[in-house]
């Protein structure tokens, strides 16, 4: 009697399995929106576009609107958590007041502490990114059954790093100009090898999601073609819109995408409290307004009772920006903690089970 042949694990790329509908899910929350809008981006930015001048007015609103409203989003998510004081007493309760004493200390003396926590904030900002992009990835591969080993974890997570990478080392501000004094930096044994590892992190980072997909095909585990959406994207928002000085609208996709997923978590919590009888528009709706209501009085108000005292308006705004960024950092690699959490069962669709920590942030 033969022994039957074990079937050959799954390869390849897949649609898989997304929180809305697929097209909405590889547009917004897998940046596929901003892959088909860079090329004209990039040209726009190398040619001076007269569309780009017609937007230019609009651009203080939809970066409120949009990116600043995603930094208010992890502070409305977390208040808005059953249970959260008892969960997280110190983000709800400590850290908040953390956050006033050093917010308060940087503005007093902003020659001395300002630029420290602006280089923080800045140095931080393109790891979360990587991380965001991280969580995502790897969100929809145990929402579309793809089971990840050690080491497939390991790939994704270095493809979304090495953006972070590639920041860090190309400047021109933070990263690693707040650690290293400029005129090292600009010394000729140093400067050469600076730019030739700058280049090579540039191409790592553009191949790397590519790579990936090849080895879903000759090697690896089947993987959700939207997985490898949200890493290419993280990788060009990082490269091509940085590179032309076009940044703006990277973060205004990043925040788009990041509103996107949690408000798809927030609404499904809410949808499956006891007693609702509100429709998921509803949730959603009252989620972005108290978002984006937060983001103007964090980012437009606040910085007017500074100067209310008497400090400038100029390092009130800038530092008041980078505090609340940092909260935001912080805040957002808890509230996106899987092991434990009913997060797990909005993406698997199943039961909470133990899992891996997943923190797109």
């Amino acid at each position: 009697m033969s022994a039957t042949p074990l079937a050959a694990a799954p390869r390849g790329l897949t649609l898989g399995r997304t929180f809305l509908r697929p097209g909405f899910d590889y547009l917004v929350i897998g940046g596929g929106l901003s892959l088909l809008a860079t090329p004209a981006i990039l040209s726009a930015s190398r040619s001076g576009a007269a569309w780009t001048a017609g937007l230019a007015p609009f651009m203080p609103l939809l970066l409120l609107l949009v990116n600043l409203a995603h930094f208010a989003a992890s502070t409305v998510r977390l208040y808005s958590k059953p249970d959260a004081f008892r969960e997280f007493r110190f983000l709800t309760m400590g850290l908040p007041l953390l956050t006033l004493a050093v917010l308060a200390l940087a503005v007093r003396f902003a020659e001395a502490v300002g630029p420290h926590l602006m280089n923080l904030y800045l140095t931080w900002s393109p790891y979360h990114y990587a991380a965001q992009a991280y969580g995502l990835s790897v969100m929809y591969c145990y929402r579309s059954g793809v089971s990840l080993a050690p080491r497939d974890r390991t790939l994704l997570r270095l493809a979304c790093v090495t953006p972070f990478l590639y920041a860090f080392f190309k400047g021109p501000v933070a990263g690693v100009e707040w650690f290293v004094p400029a005129a090292l930096l600009a010394h000729p044994a140093v400067a050469p090898v600076r730019e030739l590892l700058v280049l090579g992190l540039g191409g790592v980072t553009l191949l790397l999601p590519l790579a990936l997909g090849i080895r879903a095909f000759v090697g690896g585990p089947v993987l959700p073609l939207i997985s490898l959406l949200v890493i290419a994207s993280n990788a060009v928002w990082w490269t091509a819109l940085l590179y032309v000085e076009a940044f703006g609208w990277a973060t205004i996709f990043h925040g788009l995408q990041y509103l996107a997923i949690v408000m798809v978590f927030h609404v499904r919590d809410r949808l499956a409290l006891p007693g609702n009888r509100s429709g998921g528009l509803y949730h959603a709706a009252t989620f972005y307004l108290a978002c984006a209501g937060l983001a103007y009085l964090l980012f437009k108000a606040w910085p007017f009772a500074f100067v209310a005292v008497g400090f400038g308006m100029a390092e009130s705004a800038l530092l008041v920006v980078a505090t609340v960024n940092v909260h935001h950092f912080i805040v957002d690699a808890y509230i996106w903690r899987l092991r434990r959490d009913p997060n797990y069962r909005i993406v698997t669709g199943e039961a909470p089970a133990p899992a891996p920590v997943l923190s797109p942030a």
